[in-house]
């Protein structure tokens, strides 16, 4: 690769980057004040739709949304989804109007401006740490029991470029089960391809497909008995519609 392909790649990564600082910039007193109260916190989720909306207009991504049926606004659900690219948060914040909460690592509390909000109203985890698995759980039934929903990438980061569908680890699903709210599969297709995560690998505007599936029901399961099967058939969903995406491109 020449050095001008590097330095255009550079641009598109930095382009980006202002355009996650730049909105938080102008809307940080009010981003301010519905982040201090979890009872403010829909009125917060509300604007990080504006900012998640603006970054992909800003890099030249078009949302195709395909529903499988409609999600019930005001209920709770567990979303989880692929993981392929740091614009996964926005595109689930832009296709997704029921509030939820982001389960992720700690690690993106450090990005400068982002990471300020992100460590005020997401629930981190230090997959290190036994006592922060534990301390997302109890954080995660507050949230639920005051009528959001969760998200979680249940692949437990991006995995590398090769894999195609890495593992997925138990966290979710326990949640989902433990408090018998339905599972939501949702596929990003071009993720990857439109802003892949290393910050040499390129990236393009373009369409980013999203799949929203139907809900996996988890009234009447249990942990012991259901878990591993409720896993896998989300798995199953998610991986079958990538497949499908890639034989259309």
């Amino acid at each position: 690769m020449n050095i001008l392909n590097y330095i255009g790649r550079a641009l598109y990564r930095i382009w980006f980057y202002l355009w996650v600082a730049i909105p938080i910039l102008i809307m940080f007193p009010f981003l301010l004040i519905t982040s201090a109260n979890d009872r403010l916190y829909p009125y917060f989720f509300k604007l990080a739709r504006i900012w998640a909306k603006t970054i992909l207009i800003a890099m030249g991504f078009k949302v195709v949304l395909q529903k499988e049926k409609e999600i019930e606004y005001g209920k709770s659900y567990m979303f989880v989804s692929n993981h392929t690219s740091m614009t996964d948060i926005m595109l689930m914040l832009a296709v997704e109007k029921n509030p939820f909460v982001f389960v992720g690592k700690k690690e993106l509390s450090k990005i400068p401006v982002f990471g300020f909000f992100y460590k005020r109203t997401c629930i981190l985890v230090d997959r290190s740490s036994p006592k922060s698995r534990k301390e997302v759980f109890d954080r995660a039934q507050k949230r639920l029991n005051s009528g959001l929903s969760i998200c979680i990438f249940p692949e437990g980061g991006v995995p590398k470029s090769d894999i195609f569908l890495d593992k997925f680890k138990n966290g979710a699903f326990r949640l989902a089960i433990e408090h018998q709210i339905p599972i939501v599969p949702l596929t990003f297709a071009d993720n990857k391809k439109r802003f892949p995560y290393g910050f040499f690998d390129g990236g393009s505007p373009g369409k980013m497909r999203v799949t929203i599936h139907q809900p996996i029901p988890t009234q009447g399961k249990t942990l012991k008995e259901d878990r591993d099967t409720i896993k896998e058939q989300t798995r199953n969903v998610i991986l079958q519609q990538l497949e499908e995406y890639t034989t259309v491109n």
